[in-house]
Formats: C-alpha cells, sequence, structure tokens
C-alpha cells in the first residue's frame, strides 16, 4: 500500500492528501502543536507534534512504510546564518535506512532567484539568493538533492510561487480589512493556486524524476496592486488607494518580498508532467474564490 508521509502537514499537504486517500492511499504527517494534530486526526489523517527542535518517537513509528515524503519545514537559521534541514538532521538517517522510500518531494520556494529585475527565469536560471532566509533554501535543496544522489530515491524539488487558495486569498484581506494596494514601480510576482500545486505533485509522483526541479507557478506574474483592483471590482466595492512603497509601513518579512522582480516560467511542469493549470491565471483563480 502505498502511504505518504509529510514533514509539514499544512496547506499543500493538505490538498494533496485526501486525492491520494481516495485513491486507497495511507497519510500521516506532522504538525508544530498538538492543536494542528488533533485537527489532522479529526480529518483523518495520522499525525504527530515534530518542531524541528529534537526527534520524536511518535515520528519514526509514523514513517514505517511510508512511500512518499513530502517536506515543506524551512531550514532552519538564525544570527543570520543557515542551521541546516531539520529533517535531514533529525531523520536523515532513518530515511536513508527506509528500504519503502519510492519519491521525495521538497517544498521549495521561488525566492532562491532573488532579484531579477522583472525579467522571466526558468529552473535553469542560476538561484540568486539575496536573504539568509533564501540562502538556507538554495542549502536545503542542494542538501536534499545530495541525499537523493546518496540514497538513490528520487528527490524532486518543487519551487512554490505566492500560494493562495480557499481561506488564503485576497477576498480574505479585504473582508478582514488588511488588503492593501503597494504600488512600486515594475514589481510584479507570480502565484499558484494550492489545488494546482497538488495536480503539480500527483504528476510527479506518478512519474518520478532524480534530480529534477520544477518551478510552481501559474502563467501570468501581475503587479500585487492589481490583483487588489480586481478582487475588489469582482464584488462590486472601491479598491482601497494605492500606498507607495517607500511610503508604505510593512513588517521586515513583507518588505523582504518586494526585494525581488521576477516572472517565473512554468514550462517545465507542462512538458515534463503533462500538467494543465485549473488556474492558469489569477482570473481564473479568484472566480473560483469569489465570496
Amino acid at each position: 500500500m502505498s502511504r505518504l508521509f509529510a514533514f509539514g502537514f499544512g496547506y499543500s499537504a493538505q490538498q494533496l492528501a485526501p486525492r491520494l486517500v481516495a485513491r486507497g492511499w495511507t497519510a500521516a504527517g506532522t504538525a508544530r502543536d498538538e492543536a494542528k494534530c488533533d485537527a489532522l486526526r479529526a480529518r483523518g489523517f495520522e499525525a504527530a507534534e515534530f518542531t524541528g527542535d529534537v526527534p520524536r518517537p511518535d515520528v519514526d513509528r509514523l514513517l514505517a512504510g511510508t512511500t512518499h515524503l513530502l517536506h515543506s519545514i524551512p531550514p532552519d537559521r538564525h544570527d543570520g546564518e543557515s542551521h541546516g534541514d531539520h529533517v535531514l538532521t533529525h531523520y536523515g538517517d532513518a530515511l536513508a535506512d527506509l528500504g519503502s522510500l519510492q519519491w521525495i518531494g521538497y517544498l521549495s520556494t521561488v525566492g532562491v532567484y532573488g532579484d531579477q529585475h522583472g525579467e522571466w527565469v526558468s529552473e535553469d536560471t542560476p538561484p540568486k539568493p539575496n536573504s539568509a532566509r533564501t540562502e538556507a533554501r538554495v542549502s536545503a535543496e542542494q542538501a536534499w538533492l545530495d541525499f537523493g544522489a546518496k540514497t538513490g530515491v528520487p528527490v524532486q524539488i518543487f519551487r512554490l510561487a505566492g500560494i493562495y487558495g480557499p481561506g488564503r486569498s485576497v477576498f480574505d484581506k479585504i473582508k478582514a480589512g488588511t488588503a492593501r494596494r503597494i504600488n512600486k514601480q515594475g514589481q510584479v510576482f507570480s502565484r499558484i493556486h494550492v489545488d494546482d500545486i497538488a495536480t503539480v505533485l500527483e504528476a510527479s509522483i506518478a512519474s518520478p524524476r532524480a534530480g529534477a526541479i520544477y518551478n510552481v507557478a501559474d502563467d501570468e506574474p501581475a503587479a500585487p496592486g492589481d490583483i487588489v483592483a480586481h478582487a475588489a471590482r469582482m464584488i462590486g466595492i472601491e479598491p482601497p488607494p494605492e500606498i507607495d512603497f517607500e511610503d508604505a509601513d510593512l513588517p521586515p518579512m513583507v518588505r523582504s518580498f518586494y526585494e525581488g522582480s521576477r516572472k517565473i516560467g512554468n514550462a517545465r511542469i507542462k512538458s515534463e508532467l503533462g500538467v494543465a493549470l485549473r488556474y492558469p491565471t489569477f482570473r481564473e483563480g479568484l472566480a473560483s474564490l469569489k465570496p
């Protein structure tokens, strides 16, 4: 029997797992606290707490028989330096000895490309990390590719664009009163609906390619303010006023996202995996989420 184990059983994994369970798989994974574990168990998934600090016996128990591993926990970093990947640090040896493993998917970020001045990038574009966070991601990607080469288990890297979907869209921000139209000249972001992430992962599971790297983004990068304005018009309200980036009071983490502008090419998920995006642009995605 096929079994999915997700280190970081979060938004993307919870979109993928029900599809696999419907085909007869079992699914288990980790969450950061017992409340989140209980929520997963209530949906029929096995779960164990793992915060990345120390290995947990329950995790070892649930790993038994795993055929497919999905990993989305960010690498450890503090003091401006990367301190390794939590999973490889605590479970690398156990995974290497797990004879049932057939596929590993590591969820990374398109942030590894850094600032490309609004130009298109592909998976062949060299990473250009511009923060400790993205440097740690690049290191973690390579560590997992090395793990795959050493063990013979196919490892695939998925560089995800900005994720949106049910409960995590601009409509939710409008409702909460937190939607803002930040204007930075030439700034564009790529995004991807969580449903399409699950489709890409399913396609990779069906056709593993050791060492493959995939950009997971939709077809149309867009300025973030344009998304807010479009969503507001869809529900018949006046878009919030534009705010110049230099004048915007943004948390450091949010501001850091504006330090890189790039358009993410997605040709490889189509040519190698045969993926047809259900939501090829933000327009289709927002139409499906309109309240």
